[in-house]
């Protein structure tokens, strides 16, 4: 299969102006009969067709649950949302059972963190392929073996023939993180979710895998939403950054501005404990303390109580959302207009 072919379907998204994605005050709480949490509290923004949004922030701070919410997978039962996640023009939490079957792997696909969970042990990988194919295009037994094994090639899996009767035990991981790029790409989504793929492989692996979406991506015009707490692959991956911290958004923007220019006391934290190659002789500078208890949330900013700089208005009540310039949003007391 071509990426030409692929991409066939991705002019007219690419020609429209309105965003593929727009989320509005999305929030998602989780309850118990102990307690709530409030694992995402209000995070808006916009994704265009062809685009790479990458999420940074450490472990808990709601990053998989929003990307989560994108496609409905928490168990609704104790799940509540709110808000608005409109993707095409679909606002995702009005759909029904029916329509968001159809969305999920074929609008919409999903690349989880550990394949070897996801895919179905007792199946081979091609057939689980193959089942989404005819699920999702109707295409014949015979029609959809063919385009599994093009769709391994495609991910430049070895042996891609003989790899279509393996089961996912028998591959190593970064072939089964291969072929759930293949699962995921299978019907041609819009929208590409990634929840940090690439964090239990080994580091030559995951420069091999970063290196397979960035061309995929590219060459077949998907937006992509990305997961991530590396900096790093936030770097190779994204054209943008949006910064989360207590299950919001507390800085956006281009990849440039943000990694040379941090406002957020929280970026410039993550990029400070960052090792590079710079660093040599220096001491690496960690954040202090934990990440917050999401369910006891303080009543002003969130990272006040590990901030070095934070200040008597940081208790006062979670920083609205300052915008420096249109692509570019910082949620800081100190960011605001006249602030020092």
């Amino acid at each position: 299969m071509s990426t030409t072919a692929l991409a066939d379907d991705r002019s007219s998204a690419a020609s429209t102006t309105e965003p593929l994605v727009r989320v509005e005050n999305l929030r998602v709480s989780f309850a118990t009969r102990e307690r709530t949490i409030d694992a995402v509290n209000g995070v808006n923004f916009t994704l265009d067709a062809g685009e790479v949004l990458c999420v940074l922030g450490e472990s808990g701070s709601g990053k998989s649950v929003t990307l989560r919410a994108m496609m409905r997978l928490h168990p609704p039962a104790r799940t509540v949302m709110s808000g608005k996640i409109s993707i095409g023009g679909l606002n995702i939490l009005d759909l029904g059972r029916d329509r968001l079957s159809e969305l999920r792997g074929g609008e919409v696909a999903m690349i989880f963190q550990e394949p070897m969970t996801s895919f179905d042990p007792v199946f081979t990988i091609g057939t689980q392929i193959i089942e989404t194919v005819k699920r999702h295009d109707g295409l014949s037994e015979s029609a959809a073996r063919k385009r599994a094994l093009e769709l391994l090639e495609l991910v430049q899996i070895p042996s891609p023939a003989r790899r279509l009767d393996n089961y996912p035990h028998e591959m190593s991981g970064g072939m089964r993180q291969r072929a759930m790029i293949a699962l995921a790409l299978s019907c041609r989504p819009r929208l590409l979710l990634a929840d940090e793929p690439t964090t239990a492989l080994d580091a030559t692996v995951q420069i091999q895998i970063l290196q397979l979406l960035h061309r995929l991506q590219r060459e077949l015009g998907m937006a992509v939403l990305f997961v991530t707490h590396d900096v790093g692959v936030a770097v190779e991956i994204s054209d943008r950054i949006a910064v989360m911290y207590a299950g919001r958004f507390i800085e956006t923007g281009s990849v440039r501005a943000v990694i040379r220019d941090p406002k957020h006391p929280y970026t410039q934290g993550l990029l400070a404990s960052t090792v590079n190659g710079s660093m040599r002789g220096k001491r690496l500078e960690a954040i202090p303390g934990s990440p917050v208890n999401l369910a006891a949330l303080p009543p002003g900013c969130a990272f006040q109580p590990r901030c070095r700089v934070a200040e008597p208005a940081c208790s006062a009540a979670p920083p609205p959302e300052t915008w420096l310039n249109p692509s570019r949003m910082v949620r800081c007391v100190r960011a605001a207009p006249g602030s020092t």
